[in-house]
């Protein structure tokens, strides 16, 4: 695809079930839907969604609790997660879509194929969550007893622009082996930024809660990759990712062996934004060398009956720890 100069798109609203949802709607042709990650919003796939637009219907939204979206006392788990991005889809009036999920939003997307296979065409997954135990440390600490009242002192104006231009500046820095430590404080210092709204650390740590403990993460998609058998995947990852291990990545050739893996160099926890054209390219290739699943209510009911081989040793860890 050609490359051009990114460029917002318009932030659109629409009110489901009482709660107002923030998304950007742009470009035409088949469905692409982005779901960020933890704390993120919808602006992490700011350098891709122009690119994408060129050929793409490009569906990319705040999640319940993150960015322009409310930020209510609500369901914040994987399966509600899943629910509102079919209620959002429906409401849009697309149904079906390739999804693409980065880090807890690749938790979300695996969810959403699991729960709506037949609105479901492919699965791509970007340095994603539930493929593995480990997470980093500083996610597990917002599940702490004092993160709460940590973060509101933290957050306070002088503290926070303090932090956030530190930062930023440190962003920069580094070259070599540091590089991979401080490549990805730019997207830090935003969620920094986002904590200062108390109803976004409220949401965050219920959605922490939600899936990871202290021995990391606790879903997975280990016990039912079989039926990726008919969906198509692809995987992205960083090599210098410092959220989710890089080695996570390999667990995939294990539980859906007809996954392409693809792992660029010079990369964090936001491949993306790392290198977008080589992402936007590896996305298109993706969707023009796969066929869209096609939803067959008999063949599914098989692959549940007949269930599934032994999981990787790493993810019946994760699952037992």
């Amino acid at each position: 695809m050609r490359s051009k100069v990114p460029a917002p798109a318009e932030v659109e609203f629409v009110t489901v079930h009482g709660k107002r949802r923030a998304y950007v709607k742009t470009g035409s042709g088949p469905a692409l839907l982005l779901l960020h990650g933890l704390a993120c919003d919808r602006t992490t796939w700011d350098r891709v969604i122009p690119i994408l637009a060129e050929k793409y219907t490009v569906i990319a939204p705040d999640l319940l609790g993150h960015g322009l979206s409310d930020k209510p006392r609500a369901d914040y788990t994987l399966g509600g997660y899943a629910n509102g991005m079919r209620d959002l889809l429906t409401v849009l009036d697309i149904d079906k879509v390739t999804v693409v999920g980065h880090s807890f939003g690749g938790g979300v997307a695996m969810q959403f194929a699991y729960q709506y296979p037949e609105r479901t065409q492919r699965v791509m997954l970007v340095s994603s969550g539930g493929l593995g135990a480990e997470v980093t440390p500083l996610i597990k600490l917002v599940q702490a007893p004092g993160w709460e009242g940590a973060m509101r002192v933290l957050t306070l104006p002088g503290i926070r622009h303090l932090e956030t231009t530190a930062l930023r500046a440190l962003s920069s820095y580094g070259a070599g082996p540091l590089r991979k430590y401080t490549r990805d404080l730019d997207e830090a210092a935003s969620i920094v930024e986002s904590w200062r709204d108390r109803r976004t650390r409220f949401a965050v740590r219920h959605l922490v809660r939600a899936v990871i403990d202290w021995h990391g993460q606790i879903v997975t998609m280990s016990d039912r990759a079989y039926l990726t058998e008919s969906m198509p995947m692809a995987v992205v990852w960083g090599r210098d990712d410092q959220v989710l291990p890089v080695r996570h990545s390999s667990n995939v050739a294990a539980l859906a062996p007809d996954a392409s893996v693809t792992v660029l160099p010079d990369s964090g926890h936001f491949p993306h934004r790392d290198h977008p054209e080589e992402f936007t390219r590896l996305l298109d290739q993706f969707v023009n060398a796969t066929k869209p699943s096609v939803y067959n209510r008999s063949k599914f009911r098989r692959m549940l009956r007949n269930g599934t081989a032994e999981a990787p040793a790493s993810l019946v860890a994760a699952d037992t720890a």
